[in-house]
């Protein structure tokens, strides 16, 4: 059977896409556009190729189908600007198959202008083809959330902008067979700056409890006990825990060099939650120090190294950077993570822990970064010689909270 649709990237914006559409019975192929971490199991793989989905090689496919999605990540690049490498090369492979009629959409995370501009460029001078004449073109923030059981693409609205009014209706026709709302941007800025505000939105309001922790710390206050009581408010409050840096694929954009002005909130966001894994490594240095032993030299076990919990992504974690440090404090530091086989810090292997329990009990410092649902954490916070968590999930008492 041809396909309908090609995703175009198949990392933790791709996959999810793919895997709505093989659920909606709407025949589907994937091009990958390099080595890209996703964020579904491989039992929900398999059960995709049984539905029908299949990854292609041969760029031929994408030009026999009349949707095409591209997902290619933007990770920050080393001038902390995006980097459109992975967007402009599946741009180029789609523009030299792209029939007449085809709709392409950009879920990329990307700033205002960039699909009008810089990917309605390449389709067209690759094609030969005419955007919004011979082709429609549109943007939709993916609205992935990895890992997150509870919150099916169905259920989740789309925000879709087109180049022109019919290239909105092509991509919202398309979307309609995924999700049960489809909410129709003016056009291509407006629906790029929903992903803008959107990602901004968690990174500013993550620093604010980032700078609560380092405040309620130094108050002696139990700020999650703050929380817990905040939240209960029905109105203009939601609650946002703080942890020891932020991980994932969507980098917030303060828009330096971009624009006219920046984002300030943004930008000061941006430098607080940086440096939090610093932060992680002076407390541990500090409840080293105050057990009577130095960091150099102390064994510290890091549990929980992905970005998310219940995730095999490793992508932009502060774990790295943590273990970094600790490394140049001279502690010998080791790892436990049941979604991470092999991890490697400073192009060298990090010991894995087998048995977690004895792991904790060997180790003078054991740090929780992230809360996988199958660490039992009442019976760490007794195995444990000490015990720092930096999500705040371990019971009242039981730990060492950030």
């Amino acid at each position: 059977m041809p396909a309908d649709l090609a995703v175009i990237g198949l990392g933790s914006y791709g996959l999810p896409l793919a895997q709505a559409a093989v659920s909606a019975g709407i025949p589907t192929i994937g091009y990958a556009t390099g080595p890209e971490a996703g964020s579904l199991s491989p039992a929900e793989l398999r059960r995709m190729h049984a539905a029908g989905f299949r990854p292609v090689t041969d760029p031929a496919q994408l030009g026999r189908v009349r949707t095409a999605v591209i997902c290619a990540p933007t990770p920050r690049g080393a001038d902390g600007g995006i980097d459109l490498g992975q967007v402009e090369s599946a741009a180029r492979t789609l523009a030299e198959r792209l029939r007449p009629h085809t709709t392409v959409i950009l879920e990329s995370p990307v700033l205002p202008g960039t699909t009008g501009e810089f990917l309605r460029s390449l389709l067209e001078r690759g094609s030969g083809l005419r955007a919004g004449r011979d082709f429609h073109l549109a943007y939709s923030p993916s609205r992935v959330d990895p890992g997150n059981r509870d919150r099916t693409p169905a259920g989740t609205p789309r925000v879709i902008g087109g180049l022109t009014p019919a290239c909105t209706e092509s991509a919202a026709a398309f979307y309609g067979r995924l999700t049960d709302k489809v909410v129709r941007a003016r056009g291509l800025r407006e629906a790029e700056a929903v992903q803008l505000l959107e990602t901004n939105y968690r990174h500013v309001n993550i620093a604010l409890v980032n700078e609560m922790a380092v405040l309620c710390h130094e108050l002696g206050v139990d700020l999650w006990d703050v929380i817990r009581c905040a939240e209960t408010k029905p109105f203009g409050f939601q609650a946002f825990r703080p942890g020891p840096g932020v991980g994932g694929h969507a980098v917030p954009h303060d828009l330096t060099g971009h624009a006219t002005r920046t984002l300030r909130m943004v930008e000061l966001a941006q430098q607080v939650n940086h440096r939090m894994p610093r932060y992680v490594v002076q407390r541990a240095a500090a409840l080293l120090n105050e057990h009577g032993k130095s960091a150099r030299g102390a064994r510290v076990l890091l549990l929980g190294v992905t970005y998310k919990p219940d995730l095999a992504d490793l992508q932009s974690t502060p774990a790295h950077e943590i273990a970094v440090r600790l490394m140049e404090f001279g502690a010998s530091v080791s790892y436990h993570d049941p979604y991470v086989p092999a991890w490697n810090v400073l192009d060298r292997p990090v010991p894995r822990a087998d048995s977690l329990y004895e792991a904790a009990a060997d180790a003078d410092l054991t740090i929780l970064l992230q809360q996988h649902r199958t660490y039992d954490l009442q019976g760490l916070s007794v195995k444990a010689q000490l015990l720092l968590d930096t999500r705040g999930a371990t019971p009242t008492g039981a730990a060492h909270r950030l």
